[in-house]
């Protein structure tokens, strides 16, 4: 049998390494660990935590030498392992300047950019996934960001890295998620956006029953003498503290605290030049005996002394000791300490024990004070791994079982899947369903991956002070946004989704496909096989989210005419347009795919004037990313009917894989024929200095191959013709036709028009040449003619070549690749110089 490949992880900020010895447990790799404090890291070289001693960095990570070691070990992986890139990068920096239990807190902001450090190196270092930890108010803490700027970390880590990766943050109490002891904290997951169906959603640990304190250590001996240790654990040991306070704890309940004692000389105190000065107790919840019956508290650095924040034994007049402090942490017996085996420590004389805890216990007790639980970086570890190792079909492996199993029928296809519920992840029985789905076609619809479904569904509102959250989907197919609906809104009071499909087929593999994912109690799906342009709704909805059909309605003009009733615009046949119009009408928030053409064709252009009174949140442009295996762009919109101006819009790419955010009425300015999402200074600079809305456009797509020859009166000039300010002659590509066939085409009128310019339409290599004598054009030239008499002249035509003007036309063009028509709105910015 072939072992499985191992996976790989770095680790920054990573003290003991006591969060990261879950991935050791999951058999990954450590590359390399770095982390300032060297007993820390010493402890990592018991645990044989790297292959390399190299991999041990010790050093400062503003310290470029130290960021350079850690590439230096990347490339001896690559070298040495054969490794082809980094998997996971973990960073969990100090977190002195954000947490609540800080009262001491100054200028934290340095402290705090050191978040950005890890930014950068996710940046840098491109690892399939990351992870952030820290404290809860981690996200809403300023940093200074890469470009000098402070700014909310939320903002730097979305803003740096939102463009690459699909990203998560959640708020979670780990005592919810298998560790042992409460622990809010936030951790923040990403996941490359190439990896096709993966989301961060699939890699939180999962939520577990909570455990109380004595279930997790009450099966350890008491302890009742200072500086004890169980003859059988050195590390279940009673730390020794000043005697005078045992008297201020030792009659004290279960729950109770020291500041409570009836006795004001019982509660606690110092003695400053013979007076008596008592004790702030800040938190509430220092001197306090912890409770058998609740979960065991956080534990915090200062766990070796009574007066932090719940260290206290519930019986036990002593504080936590090592081992329930690693059980409450859920460390594993495995983790080690010392370079000594713990059976020999435990061999020890007490004399012996008590010098070896004297001299390792406040370093032992403040790394697990440190540290992420181990169990809830083991779970993350453990989903990495099972998504990037689980082998997934290919589509030529799909296609042949749809046509073995001949899955195109729907009940053999309800029966497959009911067979085969633990061979196939929900992923791919998406994917199945899809491409078994011989109508989908018919109705323009393709499988929507489970990472392009997160990408929008992170965008929408969370809604969970609402008591009942009202969701449509208006083209539900096979239901691929609905297993990441049902993990957003998890915890919301209730959830009503309605899910239209107008294949009947469609809802009744839906429902056996629900069977493979939990559907959580809170939510109530309402199943209609209906055409959602056509049906009447009695409600409004909250969210209205999904991937509609894109495509023409060329079949049925009595159909095309029934969805064009009340809507703003009459002018176009996509089927597209009139479903973003009912959507807005019928969401609140409304989160939809779009072909790409929305942005700037002229059928649109009602559609966008309509739309630019909405609030839009996001625009995501996907370009050709969004389907695999279908040429064809597309982007996700994001808006709300909340009808605001100067709203600001994220601007998410995965043509150039970055963040930005811009105003909506810049983007949307109404001076421009088209919506502009990548619209910068450079940009409005050429905007500024050239006259633009020069020309009209023509172009003639009924001259085919068929209709030339090698040979004729009349050129018919061709794309590859057209030079900077000449014609280029091609042989076996030149075309021509008769002069007695001229008049069978419409573009014959600007024979010998002396004042035409003509422009190769599919292209991001603008040229432009004067049209010559006895010589017209196919469809793939544009023909320019002045609108207001222009003249145009040899110069104007040479700065359609230039790179700045490339530069401005692709700007224009919004990065596209499909739709790069020459139309009546993109010949506006053939603009020339005044």
């Amino acid at each position: 049998m072939i072992s499985s490949p191992k996976l790989n992880y770095i680790s920054l900020f990573s003290s003991a390494g006591v969060g990261c010895y879950g991935f050791k447990l999951e058999n990954f790799n450590c590359i390399a660990t770095n982390e300032i404090i060297e007993r820390r890291l010493q402890v990592q070289r018991y645990n044989n935590k790297c292959k390399y001693e190299s991999g041990y960095i010790s050093g400062d990570i503003k310290d470029q030498k130290t960021v350079q070691k850690i590439f230096e070990e990347i490339e001896r992986w690559k070298k040495n392992e054969g490794m082809a890139e980094v998997d996971v990068l973990i960073a969990t920096p100090p977190c002195q300047g954000i947490s609540v239990a800080n009262h001491k807190k100054k200028n934290e902001k340095n402290r705090n950019s050191l978040i950005v450090e890890s930014i950068k190196l996710v940046s840098q270092i491109r690892p399939k996934f990351f992870i952030f930890e820290n404290v809860r108010s981690f996200l809403n803490t300023i940093c200074t960001d890469v470009d000098g700027v402070d700014k909310k970390i939320n903002e730097a880590i979305e803003m740096n890295l939102g463009g690459e990766y699909n990203i998560l943050s959640k708020i979670m109490n780990f005592k919810s998620f298998g560790s042992n002891s409460s622990r809010t904290r936030t951790v923040v997951i990403g996941s490359r956006k190439n990896l096709n169906d993966i989301t961060p959603y699939d890699l939180f640990p999962d939520e577990k029953s909570e455990k109380t304190l004595k279930e997790v250590i009450g099966h350890l001996p008491s302890l009742k003498n200072m500086g004890d240790a169980a003859v059988s654990d050195i590390y279940h040991n009673f730390k020794p503290y000043a005697p005078h306070m045992f008297e201020w704890i030792k009659n004290l309940k279960e729950g109770e605290s020291a500041f409570d004692n009836e006795n004001p000389d019982l509660r606690p105190h110092r003695i400053v030049d013979g007076k008596k000065i008592c004790n702030e107790n800040k938190n509430g919840d220092k001197y306090k005996k912890c409770s058998w019956n609740k979960v065991a508290p956080c534990v915090h650095t200062r766990n070796d002394i009574l007066s932090s924040q719940s260290t206290i034994h519930p019986v036990d007049n002593r504080v936590f000791s090592i081992r329930e402090l690693m059980l409450m942490m859920s460390i594993p017996n495995s983790f080690r300490w010392t370079s000594v085996n713990e059976d020999e420590l435990n061999l020890l004389s007490k004399t012996e024990k008590r010098k070896f805890l004297t001299k390792q216990e406040i370093n032992i007790r403040q790394s697990i004070g440190e540290a992420v639980p181990t169990e809830i970086f083991r779970q993350i570890a453990e989903k990495i791994k099972k998504k990037l190792l689980k082998e997934h079909s290919t589509i030529a492996q799909i296609n042949y079982i749809i046509k073995k199993e001949d899955l195109s029928v729907s009940k053999n296809f309800v029966d497959f899947i009911k067979k085969n519920k633990a061979v196939y992840d929900l992923p791919e029985v998406l994917k199945i369903s899809e491409l078994a789905n011989t109508k989908r076609q018919d109705h323009a619809a393709y499988y929507t991956r489970q990472d392009i479904c997160f990408s929008l569904i992170n965008e929408l509102p969370n809604l969970l002070n609402k008591d009942e959250i009202n969701i449509l989907e208006p083209s539900v197919g096979a239901g691929n946004f609905l297993p990441l609906l049902f993990k957003k809104y998890k915890h919301a009071k209730k959830i009503n989704i309605d899910v239209i499909d107008i294949d009947k087929n469609s809802i009744t593999i839906l429902k056996e496909i629900l069977g493979i994912t939990k559907i959580p109690k809170n939510f109530h799906l309402n199943f209609l096989n209906d055409d959602f342009l056509l049906k009447k709704f009695s409600k409004k909805y909250d969210i209205v989210i999904g991937n509609p059909p894109f495509g023409k309605i060329v079949q049925s003009k009595e159909l095309l005419n029934k969805y064009k009733e009340d809507k703003f615009n009459q002018r176009t046949n996509n089927i597209f347009s009139f479903f973003i119009e009912k959507a807005s009408r019928l969401g609140d928030a409304v989160a939809l795919i779009s072909p790409k053409s929305l942005l700037s064709a002229p059928e649109f252009n009602l559609t966008r004037e309509l739309l630019t009174e909405y609030n839009f949140k996001a625009i995501i442009d996907y370009g050709e990313k969004a389907f695999n295996g279908v040429k064809i762009e597309t982007i996700g919109l994001i808006f709300d009917n909340n009808k605001k101006k100067d709203q600001n819009v994220k601007i998410i790419s995965y043509i150039n894989n970055s963040v930005n955010i811009l105003d909506q009425n810049y983007i949307f300015d109404k001076k421009l024929p088209v919506w502009v999402i990548y619209r910068d200074n450079f940009f409005d600079s050429i905007f500024q200095k050239l006259k633009f809305n020069v020309f009209n456009v023509f172009r003639d797509r009924n001259i085919t191959k068929k209709h030339t020859n090698s040979q004729g009166e009349i050129r018919v000039l061709k794309s590859r013709n057209i030079n900077n300010n000449k014609i280029v002659n091609i042989p076996q590509y030149d075309s021509y036709i008769k002069a007695k066939d001229l008049n069978n085409f419409s573009v014959s009128k600007f024979l010998n028009n002396n004042n035409c310019i003509l422009v190769p339409n599919l292209t991001y290599n603008p040229r432009a040449c004067f049209l010559p004598e006895n010589s017209i054009t196919d469809g793939s030239v544009a023909i320019l003619t002045p609108k207001n008499g222009d003249k145009i002249n040899k110069k104007h035509l040479e700065y359609f070549s230039s790179d700045e003007f490339k530069r401005f036309y692709m700007t224009a063009k919004n990065l596209g690749t499909r739709s790069l028509n020459i139309d009546s709105n993109f010949v506006y910015f053939f603009g020339i110089k005044q």
